[in-house]
This record gives structure tokens, sequence and C-alpha cells, in this order.
């Protein structure tokens, strides 16, 4: 599942919650030589990632913060009366080079990062907070804004813009324009502060995460690892200056294969306490009172704009509407989920029985036994699986199905700025030939890029003045292989890759004009539906049978294989939605304290316990993101208190693709019509529910998520 925290840039000329900020060491004059805020005469106008310097960034937010704030201004002195054009419209154009300067600092810091751009991020965070604060808390700007609202039925707006007005307004009630006097200051001091909070917690998670590393000293420490495992621990040894060596590290990639087929029970115990424990190991990276402060300033800024907690204050903006919603989904697909688990449980302790095991079933036994059970019922090897999807014809199959479906090409370019050599650059093209965007790909891991799997922008699309094509960035974290070998992954990484590729889609596709709503910058309990039900391609048949050829013959997957694969699909289920719905779980209860008191004294390991015991989480399950490491959470707003939205758009795929199931074709023309007009190319032009019904023809049901996940027995469809 995807992060996606870089959707935190808004698309608007108001950069609302990304951690960056300007220092006063810049005038207007240091634009000239610094190629951040130059004209960028690259193909297509991309960023010029060789030419662009550490030193060059806080010059740069500096004269760009010092541009945006003379666009507000130019737009409150306006002496006539408020129109669409001369406060919303001016308002969208505004803030270009601050978005363009943070989007290239946002994929530095997320992808190639140093200490220095690590310091730079720390010192700007608060400052840009504080900016975006001096732009939503204009006093003369909203009132602007407000009259037109209070004027909307007598403007003759379209639809779109009619949209935008009722976004932009709300988007500013949220930051707290009605606040007045002390709250009006107090309210900025919070989102100053939780900024740099946000950001230490991310660069603490990061620094914890590369300070371990589980070196296999000889061959006993690598029993029982496949011949890819062990290349890959090599790699990332040299990786990391310790050629020769084998590493093991607290990427998923490295972590999962290591903790699935290692028979060194006491180096799976010591790697997964490095993973459960990044950010709470009493150290200089140890995230508790980041937690603790975080949560007390989200509840009282929360307070201030009239909510009993921050959940209330969430959701309240989003599908769902309410906490309580989300609690309830959670809850309803919890129950399938435990006796899911529960089953499974039992086939992994009649295997260690078999085998002698003379242990009880903890955590880091897992994925070990599960892995030798799935193999044994199923007769499947992951090796043998894995044989069949090289990365490469993953990419091939993720660009063909979406010719098929939306009629758009994929060429890879040569000529396009990076800023690793692993990244690759495609250029996307219309059915007709036209230009849509560009696409970057950065699929490997290494020193220096957070974990995980995203997506993100360099620039988003938008039909204002000569009008803007989409610069749209996937990131994933697998092991590079050896030179000349190919990259083979795992059939959950290739969904990993269509995931990630379905919100790259939302965002080339998108086909709006103004730049707020553009792209991905929908509801957050919806961004994830056009994500997820991509993934539901690289899962058909015809494209397995397409794609997945064998590395060294080329032959396709043999149909057993593929029936085996199939059928062992949901042999992890109760597992993965128990983890998943348990730090769902936490993320709500967090977010829903509402006395500062307990927050303030807050022991939050104790808390996570409590809260999943009362829920009855098994013993042998961790919950996928601890708090400590729980980026969604506390790595900036955008899915505190959200995480439970890829439940919610699991709903929502599930049920959506089950249409493209009914019509007995998953390339359905009118469908795919559909689905282009009213989500991918739609940014959030029409309310959530609205796009999904336009799309689909009724609102979801959650018989199909239920039903897919295998989730059945003794639960309810929910229809």
């Amino acid at each position: 599942m995807a992060p996606n925290l870089t959707y935190a840039l808004s698309a608007t000329g108001l950069l609302l919650v990304l951690p960056l900020a300007m220092t006063s060491c810049s005038t207007f004059e240091s634009s000239e030589s610094n190629p951040l805020l130059q004209t960028w005469n690259t193909p297509f106008g991309t960023p010029p990632f060789d030419q662009i310097h550490t030193e060059d960034f806080e010059p740069a937010f500096a004269t760009a913060m010092e541009r945006n704030l003379a666009e507000v201004d130019a737009i409150t002195a306006i002496t006539d009366a408020p129109t669409f054009d001369n406060t919303i419209a001016a308002l969208e154009k505004s803030g270009n080079d601050l978005a363009r300067v943070s989007r290239v600092f946002s994929a530095l810091t997320s992808s190639a990062t140093s200490d220095e751009l690590r310091a730079i991020q720390s010192r700007m965070a608060p400052r840009l907070a504080a900016h975006s604060s001096t732009i939503t808390l204009n006093a003369e700007l909203f009132a602007r804004i407000d009259d037109l609202v209070s004027r909307q039925a007598t403007l003759g707006l379209d639809a779109e813009q009619a949209r935008v007005l009722e976004r932009t307004h709300t988007r500013f009630v949220r930051a707290g324009a009605k606040l007045q006097g002390e709250d009006r200051a107090r309210l900025a001091a919070i989102t100053e502060e939780l900024a740099g909070l946000s950001t230490s917690f991310s660069q603490n998670v990061q620094k914890s995460a590369e300070a371990f590393s589980l070196v296999l000293k000889n061959e006993a420490d690598r029993a029982g690892l496949p011949d890819f495992a062990v290349s890959a621990a090599a790699q990332a040894g040299a990786d990391r200056g310790m050629e020769g060596q084998h590493v093991i590290t607290l990427a998923r990639s490295s972590f999962e294969p290591f903790m699935t087929f290692s028979t060194r029970r006491d180096l799976r115990e010591a790697l997964f306490e490095g993973w459960t424990n990044r950010g709470d190991n009493d150290d200089e990276f140890d995230n508790e009172k980041n937690i603790r402060r975080i949560l007390q300033l989200r509840l009282e800024r929360a307070r201030l704009l009239g909510y009993a907690d921050f959940s209330a204050y969430r959701t309240s903006n989003t599908m769902a509407g309410t906490a309580q919603a989300a609690q309830n989904l959670l809850e309803e697909v919890w129950t399938g989920a435990l006796a899911k688990a529960d089953a499974e449980a039992n086939r992994i302790r009649e295997m260690m029985r078999k085998e002698g095991a003379g242990h009880e079933l903890r955590t880091w036994d897992w994925w070990h036994y599960a892995e030798k059970a799935r193999a044994a019922f199923y007769d499947l090897d992951e090796d043998e699986v894995k044989a069949y999807l090289s990365l490469d014809n993953v990419l091939r199959a993720q660009f063909a199905v979406a010719k098929r479906l939306f009629g758009i090409s994929f060429t890879e370019r040569n000529d396009i700025p990076t800023y690793h050599p692993d990244v690759r650059v495609w250029e996307v093209k219309s059915a007709a030939g036209a230009h849509v965007g560009l696409f970057y790909g950065d699929y490997f891991a290494r020193p220096g890029k957070r974990s995980g799997a995203w997506m993100s922008a360099l620039r988003t699309q938008h039909g204002m003045g000569d009008g803007s094509t989409p610069l749209i960035m996937n990131n994933c974290n697998y092991n590079k292989p050896a030179p000349g070998k190919p990259a083979l992954v795992t059939m959950r990484e290739a969904e990993v890759v269509f995931h990630e590729f379905g919100h790259a889609l939302h965002g080339l596709l998108s086909n709006v004009t103004y730049p707020s709503i553009s792209g991905t910058s929908v509801d957050y309990d919806f961004v994830e539906f056009p994500a997820q039900i991509y993934e539901h391609w690289m899962r058909q048949p015809a494209v397995i049978q397409e794609f997945a050829l064998h590395h060294e013959t080329g032959e396709p997957m043999p149909k057993a294989l593929l029936d085996r694969v199939r059928a062992a699909a949901n042999a992890q289920s109760g597992f993965d939605n128990v983890e998943y719905i348990a730090s769902g779980l936490v993320d709500l209860a967090f977010h829903g304290i509402t006395d500062p008191k307990v927050l303030a004294e807050l022991n939050v390991n104790a808390f996570e316990d409590e809260v999943l015991a009362k829920a009855g989480k098994p013993a042998a399950i961790e919950m996928r993101h601890r708090s400590p490491h729980f980026l969604h959470s506390f790595a900036g707003d955008l899915y505190a208190s959200g995480y439970y939205t890829y439940m919610w758009a699991g709903v929502l795929d599930n049920d959506g693709f089950a249409a493209f199931e009914e019509a007995g074709d998953i390339y359905d023309n009118g469908l795919a019509k559909k689905l282009y007009e009213y989500v991918y190319s739609a940014g959030n032009s029409r309310p959530a529910m609205e796009a999904y019904v336009g799309f689909r023809g009724r609102e979801p049901s959650t018989g199909p998520l239920i039903r897919n996940r295998g989730l059945d027995a003794g639960n309810s469809s929910g229809d």
C-alpha cells in the first residue's frame, strides 16, 4: 500500500502542508543565477536536476515566497468588487515558483537525500508553514472569497468554477480563516510547530532505519535464503560501502524475503526487532515525544476550529463524513479478518508441530511458516513465481493495460535530466499522438531514499493560460539486481507497481482547468481508489499470461502455476487485514482522545497495547505500522486519523472492478470511458461519491471486498 505522503503538496498557489519553508537570506536578485528560478530550457520544461545544487534551495525558497506574497497582496489591493477572475482565478495562478521549487526539493528529500538536505528541511519546515498561514489567515483575502460565496448564485459560474470556489472557501475555513484575535495567532503558531515536528518525525524514522543493518557473516547466517535474496543482500552491502558482505536492511523488499525464507530463527527475531522498533529505541531518533506533542497540538487545533477531537475535524471533509463511519467499516472487516487469521495460525502451528518446533508462534515466525504452509498446501514456490515476474515486464504490462483502457502510449526518453541514474522517464502520448506528460519511475532501494512506495508530482496538470502538462513520478524500494541480472519481483510487489501507477494515471490523465482540483487533489479517502482498482488488472489471467514471461526462456507462466498462484491469493489475507486494521484502529484511537491531560502523560506503547487488547488482536500478529514509525499518521496531516482510507477505497475498488467482471470484459470500452471521465481525468471537479456513482451507476457495496479477500466466513456481506 502506498503512503503517498507527497500528496501534501497542493496543486494551487497555496502550499498547504509540505514541510518546507523559506529563509530570510535571499532577495529577488538571486533569481538571475539560481537554476531553480530560471526558465528551464530542458525537454518539456523538466527540472534540470544536473544543474541544481543543495545551496540553491534556501535562496530560491526565499525569493519564491516573496513573489507569492506579492501576488496575494496584488489580489487584496484590487478596489473593484470581487469576481471569480480577479480573486479565485488569480489565486489559482499564484505561487507557481514556490510550487516548482518545493516539488523538486520534495523529490530529493524523499529519494536522494543527504545530511545537508535534511538540515535545510528542518530549518524550512516551520517557516513555510508560517508562510502558508500568512495566506490562509489573510483577512482581506478571505473576505473576498467569502463575499463570492455569499453571491455565488448570481455569478454565472460553470460547474468547475463553482466547485473551485466551494473547495477554496472550505480550505480557508478549515485553515482558520474565520478565527479572530488570539485564536488566529495561536492557530498559526500550532501550524508552524506541527510542520517542524512532522519533519523531525519522518527524519527520525529514516535515520533509525538507516542505522540498522543485519550483516550475514557466513554461510550459516544465510541458511535457507534463495539465490535472489542472497544476491540482493550482496548488492545491499555494496550500496553501503561494505563490498563483499551480505547485508539485510529495513527496506521491505529486503526484510520480507529474509523473514520468509531464513531458517535462522534468532536472526529473524533480531531483524523483526529492528523493523518494529524503528523510531522507538530510546536514542536520538526516538519519536515518542514527537508523537505526544503532535497529538496535543492537533487536538488544540481541532478545538479552536470547533471540533471535539482531531478525528472529527479530519473526517468531516471526507467521503466517510465521521470518524465513527470509518471505525464501523474497520470493525466490520475486522471480524472476518480475525476468523481468517485464526485459521491461518492453526495451519501454521500444524506445520510447526510437524517440524518439531518447540516454541510458540511469534510474529517473527509467521512469514517463515506461512510460506512453508502455503508452499505445501498450494504446491507453490515463491522463487518459481518470481522467475516469471521481471520488473521490466511488469512495467510493460502496466503500460499495455493503460493503452487498452485509455488509449495512451509510453515511449522511454533518455534526454530528460534526473536526480539519480536509476530513474527512468517515459513520454506519454494520447491515442491521437498528442503529448500528455512525462512519467518518471524510480524503483530500487538505496541509501538516502525513504522506505515504501509512493507517487508524487514534479508538475501538475492545469488548463489556465498556456496550460501545463504533468510530470508524474513513481517510487518503489525493490532490491537492485547485480549488474547484468534482471530485477525479479513477487506477485505482491508487481501489484504494488500497478498500485502506484494507478496513482500516476490519476495525475497524468487529469483534464481540468484549475490547479487546485487537478489530479490527486481529491478527498483523501477517495485518493486510493484509482490506485487500488488498477491493481486488479495485474491479477487477471490475460495480463499474466501475456507479460509473466520467464526471465531466461521467455516462456509464459504455465497455466498450472498461474492457477496455483490465483488459488493462493488469499492464503495470508487474515494476517494482512489484521495487521493493517490494527494500525487503522490505533490511528483513529489516538486522534479521538479529547483530554489534553491524557495526551500530556501519554505512554505511546501502552496506549497501543490497550487499544489492540480491547479489539482482540492476536498476539502473533503485530500492527503493520507501530506508532513511532507510522509515517502516515505522524509525518504530516494527510493520512492522520485517515489510515482507514485504504479499506474505504478497498470497498470502492472491489465493487468498481466487479463492474468489469459483470461485463465479461476487463477492458470494456464503455466502462473504461466512464472510469476515465468520472475518475482519472476529473480530479476534484465533483464530490467523490458523485464521481463514483457516475462511473459505477450506483453507490458501492462492501460485499465484493469481503468476498475477494476471503473473509466471508462468519461475516455478513454488508450489502
